[in-house]
Formats: structure tokens, C-alpha cells, sequence
């Protein structure tokens, strides 16, 4: 069976070992001044060298070479051994399957024998982090007073999940990603030596698909070299998955031509084909990350074929930098949004129809001045808003406060069940949320988005919710709006100035 080449390549000296200098002088000052701790803690991003260079700590501490600069020599045999894996001192636990109390007491039960061939006895516990509470305390006194033979070397991932009362008894080490520009010099050697024709251009995505850990980076190698043809950047998109399908380019045409039932179509087409729903929602915020760079005089940082270079190109001049953040952050919440639930395309659409949907500026609402004018915030109860034009009648009181229903509204979308959890997303779509006498107003960002919520069984859901936590019955009446509050009081949801600010208007000025 064919070595994998993260396995085969596996630093074997300490100046082998790439992007970890910092960690790499402490641990080899320690080993020729013959000051090895007891226990260390090596934390850091996943493939960044954490087991590789603890059992680089073990081969250096049980070397038989008399010259201490000169460990590990890897000719010994105690070195041979371990870059054999039949080194019977080296014993590495995977904390994710060994992290229970039993675990840790069996550990300290064997750990007081002394070491079968060499001076220690070097336990690597890998994913420390998953260990259970009562493993840890288990574990506090061994790591506190062990015995002079033994050392313990502890890797995570996540070193905040470490109780600082183990962190207080080890010598810590922060590893580091490892550089774009190490990690393709690394690939390029590889590809060298192991006779995989390769661009540079592939190199290049295959190191920052990696994001810093070497070990994947030389995984990506691994995988792409057995096509058996020339690794080159349209093939490393493709197997990658970051080649940027037609799908992509037809669903930002549609938010540059405002074409939301165009950009649906392409969607749902692309899901029907197979496509997976986070998977695009991933491409088109990889898309809108290259128009952001080229914006900013990065493009040469943007990996793309040159026909779909130009297309960006063209697109970036055509967004604003601000239309292209808003976009990046909307379909990049689709990507991570589970809400879909049995409708895998609702996350999609729904961030579809909020990039179309862009906020408009709309102008403010004013009547006619008087020399006090009072803030809406606060009128007097007899007064009402006046428009130029149009007398507004005055509407009942609400039947409820549309505050208490705000504060209401995420325990009522969680009180649905699993099986309603389209109706739970849309709702917690909803933007704005008003009480005008006995209606119920909710406010949505577009007419797609009012369509869909706006169904017989759905709304007599939400008027079941509001009955059974307020006791009160409401109609409900769905609008589109770019307000974010709530329609003053003695306003007519159904006239001039309702309108204007369920557009993104303001009233400012009020007549007595």
C-alpha cells in the first residue's frame, strides 16, 4: 500500500520541521542543556507539526548519541525505533476515545513502571481538549509530581477548553499557521521529488485551501497527483470544489439586474442537478471575496481561470464595495444556516431575496411646521401626524403593545415544532413588527419574502401563537417594509404616511 505523503514526508530533525522556529530553538536549548520539563502543552491549529514534534521531543530525549546538539541523530537505535513506530516508551493516546476517568486511572497505574528501552517515558496525548472533567482532575496530580522517568506532552486544538489548573503545570507552546510561501515551497519540493507535474498556480490554491496546516496542504497534493495527469489550476478548482460553476455567475447577474424569479430559477435548477445548498452558498461567497479583493487592488491574490477573471473583473465595477460586503455576509449566514430544515433551498432563497432587496433611500416624511414642534416619540394625545394633502383619521387604541409582542417573538418561533421550521425561518425574517387596533403588521424585506409568509395555514399559525401566549386575537397583515421600528401610534396602517415609513421613511415634525 502506496504512503501517504503527509506520513512520508514527516519532518524527521528538528530544522526539517517548517514554520515553528519560535517552538523549535526553545525545545532544542532545553535538550543541550539537558533542562526537559515534565509536561508540556503544545496548542495550535490542526497539520501545524504538534505530534510531529513531540515525537521529535521523545526520539531527542532517549538518543544514544553522546553529543546532545547532535539528538535526535536518527541512526541509534532508539531513534531508528521510533521512526519505525515500534518504539515501546513513545505512547501516544487519542484523547476522543480515551478521555473517561477509568482511562486516566489506568494510565497512572502503568505509568510508575519504569521505561523498557530508553532513559523516558514519553506519553503524546493528542485532542487533550476531550477529556472529561473528572479525566482532568485525574490527571492533575500525575502532571503535577511524575515520576522522574516520565514526560508528558499534551495537544490541542482548542486550548481554551483547557482547565487552567492543568495549563498552571505544563510548559506551553503556541504553534503557528504555517506561511502560504513555506507551504508552497514545501509542495513544490514534493511534486519534485515524487515527479508530479504541477503549476505554481495550483500550488498556490492548494496552500491557501489548507489555511496554514501543512499536513492538509501535502493531503491535497496527495489526492490531486492521483489523477495521473498535470496538476493546473482549473484541475485543483474542480477537485477542490472552488471552481466557479456557471451557477454562481448566473446568480449574481440576477442581483445585478434585479431578477430575483431569475436568480430562484438558477437556484433551484442547480439544487435539482444535485448541487448541495451550503456547498453554492460557499462558491458565491468565494465569488464575492475575489470581487472584494480586486476592489481593493488585490486581484493577483484572486485564483481564477482568465475567462472568469474578466467576468469578476467587470462585476466588481458594477457592485459598490459596500453592496459587495453586504452580499458576502448574507449568503455567507446561508452557508452556515440550518433553519432550511426539509426545505433545503429556503436559506437560499431567503438570502437571495435580501441581497436583491437592497435598502433604498427614501425621503422623509414632514408636516407642517409649527414653532414647538414635538418628537414623535412623545405626542400629546390628542395630536396626529398631518400630510400635506390627505387627512389622517385617527385608529383605535392597539389591542396589545407591539413591544410585548417583540419581546415575544423568538420564544414563539421556537415553540414551533421541528416540522414548521420553514414558517420558523420566515418569521424570523420579519423586520418590523406593529399592533394597529386589533392587526397584527409584520414587515418584510421583500414582496418574495411576503409571498412566502403570507399563506392561509401560516398565518393562522402565527394567530394560534399570539392567542395562546397573549390571550388576544389578531389578524395579521403582511407588508414589505425597510423600517426597522414600529408605525407610531394613531397612524392609519392604510394611509400616506404608513406607507412612507414602511418604505424607510421618518416623520419628524408632527401638527397639533
Amino acid at each position: 500500500m502506496t504512503q501517504a505523503l503527509y506520513r512520508k514526508y514527516r519532518p524527521k530533525q528538528w530544522d526539517t520541521v517548517i514554520g515553528q522556529d519560535h517552538v523549535i530553538q526553545t525545545l532544542t536549548n532545553s535538550i543541550k542543556a539537558d533542562r526537559v520539563g515534565h509536561a508540556y502543552l503544545f496548542a495550535g491549529p490542526r497539520g501545524t507539526g504538534k505530534t510531529t514534534v513531540a515525537r521529535l521531543l521523545a526520539k531527542a530525549v532517549n538518543c544514544l548519541n553522546e553529543n546532545p546538539s547532535l539528538r535526535p541523530d536518527n541512526t541509534c537505535e532508539h531513534c531508528k525505533a521510533v521512526n519505525e513506530n515500534r518504539y515501546m516508551d513513545l505512547i501516544e493516546i487519542d484523547a476522543a476515545s480515551n478521555n473517561g476517568v477509568d482511562d486516566v486511572r489506568d494510565l497512572r497505574d502503568k505509568i510508575n513502571f519504569s521505561p523498557t528501552q530508553g532513559k523516558y517515558k514519553v506519553y503524546i496525548v493528542d485532542e487533550v481538549h476531550m477529556m472529561s472533567g473528572g479525566a482532568f482532575n485525574a490527571l492533575l496530580k500525575t502532571l503535577e509530581e511524575p515520576p522522574p522517568h516520565a514526560i508528558f506532552v499534551l495537544a490541542t486544538t482548542e486550548i481554551h477548553k483547557i482547565p487552567a489548573t492543568v495549563l498552571s503545570r505544563c510548559q506551553r507552546h503556541e504553534f503557528r499557521r504555517v506561511p502560504i510561501d513555506e507551504i508552497v515551497k514545501n509542495l513544490k519540493e514534493i511534486a519534485a521529488t515524487e515527479n508530479i507535474q504541477a503549476d505554481e498556480e495550483a500550488l498556490t490554491l492548494i496552500a491557501r485551501q489548507s489555511a496554514g496546516g501543512m499536513r492538509d496542504a501535502q493531503s491535497l497534493l496527495d489526492q490531486l497527483s492521483s489523477t495521473g495527469t498535470k496538476i493546473t489550476l482549473a484541475l485543483a478548482q474542480q477537485v477542490l470544489g472552488t471552481a466557479t460553476s456557471q451557477t454562481v455567475l448566473d446568480v449574481i447577474a440576477s442581483v445585478l439586474d434585479h431578477q430575483p424569479a431569475h436568480g430562484l430559477e438558477t437556484i433551484h435548477h442547480a439544487l435539482d442537478s444535485g448541487a448541495d445548498p451550503r456547498s453554492l452558498a460557499r462558491q458565491l461567497v468565494d465569488y464575492l471575496r475575489g470581487l472584494m479583493l480586486i476592489q481593493m487592488g488585490n486581484a493577483e491574490q484572486v485564483e481564477a481561470t482568465r475567462d472568469v477573471k474578466t467576468q469578476m473583473e467587470s462585476h466588481a465595477k458594477s457592485f459598490t464595495t459596500s453592496d459587495v460586503l453586504r452580499m458576502m455576509k448574507i449568503f455567507n449566514n446561508a452557508a452556515t444556516d440550518l433553519r432550511g430544515g426539509w426545505q433545503p433551498s429556503l436559506s437560499l432563497e431567503l438570502a437571495l431575496a435580501e441581497v436583491i432587496d437592497a435598502p433604498v433611500e427614501v425621503a422623509q416624511v414632514t408636516a407642517t411646521p409649527q414653532p414647538k414642534p414635538k418628537p414623535v416619540s412623545a405626542p400629546a394625545a390628542e395630536s396626529k401626524p398631518e400630510v400635506k394633502g390627505e387627512a389622517q383619521p385617527v385608529v383605535e387604541s392597539p389591542a396589545i403593545n407591539s413591544n410585548d409582542i417583540v419581546k415575544a417573538w423568538k420564544p414563539l418561533i421556537n415553540a414551533l415544532p421541528k416540522a414548521q421550521a420553514n414558517l420558523g425561518a420566515l418569521m424570523n425574517s420579519v423586520k418590523m413588527i406593529d399592533v394597529q387596533g386589533k392587526t397584527l403588521i409584520l414587515g418584510m424585506a421583500s414582496d418574495v419574502l411576503v409571498e412566502k409568509l403570507n399563506k392561509p395555514d401560516q398565518i393562522e399559525t402565527i394567530q394560534r401563537l399570539i392567542k395562546d401566549h397573549f390571550h388576544v386575537d389578531l389578524s395579521v397583515r403582511c407588508v414589505v417594509t425597510n423600517a426597522k421600528g414600529k408605525l407610531p401610534t394613531h397612524v392609519s396602517q392604510d394611509g400616506m404616511v404608513a406607507a412612507a415609513i414602511q418604505h424607510g421613511g421618518e416623520i419628524v415634525d408632527m401638527d397639533e
